[in-house]
């Protein structure tokens, strides 16, 4: 089983990544959390999940331990696929994730995309030991924001959303209805339209 990738960061995306290790491109899918932290090129480490179906094998891709681990407890609930399990990552600092489901937030876990109350409901059941005493869980820490991207960004962020698993027209409401600043980089407006998105 792969546990670590480290090579060359041949391509990035708000889904996924090639990564170029020893000239064979690896394709990993990741939460936005690690999209927002990976330089734009450049040599990069990512732990990795790997996960068999019958008909694929794929790889999933994260900066910290943590929340590879987190993704590996998710996925371990029935209902719960790792598109799901990244898509929750995508949407929620793995510490705050934690400290929702050790505390018992129902309200805070059903509002991210994709969990209604009854699967917020099993998270916390189901996973309450495992995380830990919230007490005990640190301050979830900010997430770095890339670097500055030249042209229209809307189209990316729009596809980006998409790939999130929002509608094409609800996405181009969000951007219609921000103010987008012309230094403005992609990973920062896509945080502004998930920010509307979940409120």
């Amino acid at each position: 089983m792969i546990a670590l990738l480290r090579g060359t960061l041949a391509y990035k995306s708000s889904d996924h990544v090639i990564i170029d290790v020893g000239g064979v491109g690896y394709r990993l899918f990741i939460p936005l959390s690690t999209f927002y932290s990976l330089p734009e090129t450049g040599d990069v480490s990512l732990f990795t999940h790997t996960h068999v179906r019958e008909d694929a094998l794929l790889l999933y891709g994260f900066l910290s331990l943590e929340e590879k681990e987190l993704f590996g407890i998710l996925i371990s609930i029935s209902g719960i696929g790792p598109k799901l399990a990244v898509n929750i990552l995508s949407h929620i600092p793995a510490s705050d994730l934690k400290r929702a489901i050790a505390s018992g937030d129902i309200k805070r876990l059903s509002s991210l995309p994709g969990i209604g109350k009854k699967t917020a409901e099993r998270l916390v059941l189901e996973l309450k030991d495992k995380v830990g005493p919230a007490h005990d869980l640190p301050e979830a820490e900010g997430v770095a924001s890339g670097s500055p991207f030249v042209g229209d960004i809307s189209n990316d962020v729009i596809s980006a959303l998409i790939n999130l698993g929002y509608k094409e027209n609800q996405a181009r409401k969000v951007l219609e209805s921000m103010e987008l600043a012309p230094d403005l980089t992609m990973e920062e407006a896509l945080k502004g339209a998930l920010k509307v998105l979940i409120r």
